[in-house]
């Protein structure tokens, strides 16, 4: 086996254990902790602390923070929604997507309204870039703000 078979095949096995690690859950909102960290209940009781994958809500403290976690609870808070659970982070929440009234997803619609930076970072979305320019280009939300700090730098300070 030469090295190119060997490379395909290795990263193809290695997309197919990353790939099985995910996991859907269904269950009801029962808390939102800001704009993209939320608790998941589902039917056996099980709580799930899930940050919201591909996207950085503005701190509690900062600009913007505050109306990030009303948007996020207005729009799950109580809901029964879907997980996409990918994987966990260093602080051992879930790293997922949720979707909610049957096919929106709040790490969207918060970028979309101007609540939330795309976390370039871990994400390659393509989708998620452009609603972020979208957003920048209208100046709504944190877009508004002359200089805009992002969460990972604030979270320096």
């Amino acid at each position: 086996m030469n090295f190119k078979t060997f490379s395909a095949l290795f990263f193809f096995f290695l997309s197919l254990c990353l790939f099985s690690q995910q996991k859907i859950v269904f269950g009801k909102i029962v808390g939102v902790s800001d704009g993209d960290t939320v608790t998941l209940l589902d039917e056996n009781k099980t709580q799930y602390k899930i940050r919201l994958a591909n996207i950085d809500c503005p701190e509690k403290a900062q600009p913007f923070g505050q109306k990030a976690k009303q948007y996020t609870s207005s729009q799950l808070f109580g809901k029964n929604v879907k997980a996409i659970l990918k994987s966990k982070d260093r602080y051992n929440r879930f790293i997922g997507e949720i979707i909610y009234d049957k096919d929106q997803n709040i790490s969207e619609n918060l970028i979309k309204n101007g609540l939330a930076w795309h976390y370039t970072k871990y994400s390659i979305s393509e989708n998620l870039t452009k609603l972020e320019k979208i957003a920048r280009n209208k100046r709504i939300g944190l877009w508004s703000d002359k200089k805009p700090i992002t969460p990972w730098e604030w979270r320096k300070k």
